[in-house]
């Protein structure tokens, strides 16, 4: 099944070089997509110089100018280079269906290449290593779902889910989908929940069910997803609501702490950290990894965490 409207524009342009003409019912059913959308991919293709021509009559339809070939794929060395990469990265972001699909596209890009350059590519395949899989038991979502959102969000289009939360509950869930995010080795959906009356962050691999509907929406201006999603991980209430005073500037420390850890305000006494932990050994180590002084505000059982590292650190110390 095609999602993608990229993906969906290619197969679309193969169809009217595979046939010397196509109905637009028969394409509106390959591509999975009403038949009034048809005419946008084939305006879309003609933006692009290609000749789309219709075809009158009971079984009228599109057709390529009788003729017509387009020119064969060029790439430069560095463009060749980088669209391995992409696919590199893309075969780790798990997703179920990405492996083949991965494969067979370098397969092609090696076929069609210079001896020189498919050594180079090659030489990128055996290499080059991206952490980008998911961590150890992180579940992977449906292989259709990120092309299936992202479409829906392309498209502005609303729909409708069924969601598992982490213990054992499901929902039913009408979303207007902003766009997706992918962090940490999990994918997720950032929209508007129509259930809670506000956006929400949801994770893809908990989606039990999903359809776009025939209902449209119109997303914020200028809203970024990720932007939203990491705001929204540090606000995640946790057993521990820690509050420190940290005697050092916004610069030095900006980049040691993770956004979706903490958050930062700067303030003319030194930078206040606030974040949410479970678990407040945790917070001690991360705090003295930033090596400024710190002024614990709250908890105070994160001063007892702090003196307990502190003295297996002299211990340590001692014993070498």
């Amino acid at each position: 099944m095609v999602y993608s409207p990229a993906t969906r524009l290619l197969a679309a342009l193969e169809m009217l070089q595979a046939r010397a003409s196509i109905t637009a019912a028969e394409l509106a059913r390959r591509l999975a997509v009403e038949p009034r959308s048809v005419r946008r991919y084939v305006m879309m293709l003609q933006d692009l110089g290609i000749p789309v021509e219709a075809t009158r009559g009971r079984y009228g339809g599109y057709r390529l100018r009788p003729g017509f070939k387009l020119p064969p794929l060029m790439l430069t060395d560095d463009e060749a280079l980088a669209v391995t990469l992409g696919l590199l990265a893309a075969q780790g972001l798990g997703l179920g269906g990405a492996a083949p699909a991965v494969d067979g596209a370098l397969a092609k890009i090696e076929r069609v290449l210079p001896l020189m350059l498919r050594e180079r590519v090659r030489a990128l395949r055996e290499t080059v290593a991206l952490d980008v899989a998911p961590r150890e038991g992180v579940r992977a979502p449906r292989g259709d779902w990120v092309p299936l959102f992202s479409a829906a969000a392309h498209n502005g289009q609303r729909m409708r889910m069924r969601y598992g939360r982490r213990e054992g509950e499901e929902s039913e869930r009408t979303l207007d989908p902003y766009g997706l995010v992918y962090r940490a080795g999990r994918w997720y959906v950032v929209g508007h929940c129509h259930l809670r009356r506000a956006v929400r962050v949801f994770r893809l691999d908990r989606v039990l069910a999903a359809a776009p509907t025939e209902e449209r929406f119109k997303p914020p201006a200028d809203f970024d997803p990720l932007a939203y999603a990491v705001a929204s991980f540090a606000a995640i209430p946790a057993r521990w609501l820690v509050e420190v005073l940290l005697e050092t500037t916004l610069e030095r420390v900006y980049f040691a702490v993770p956004p979706d850890f903490a958050t930062l305000e700067e303030t003319p006494e030194g930078v206040v950290l606030r974040a949410y932990d479970d678990d407040l050994e945790h917070t001690a180590r991360f705090l003295a990894g930033l090596g400024c002084p710190v002024h614990v505000r709250q908890p105070p059982e994160l001063r007892a965490a702090l003196r307990r590292l502190g003295e297996a650190l002299v211990g340590m110390a001692e014993a070498m």
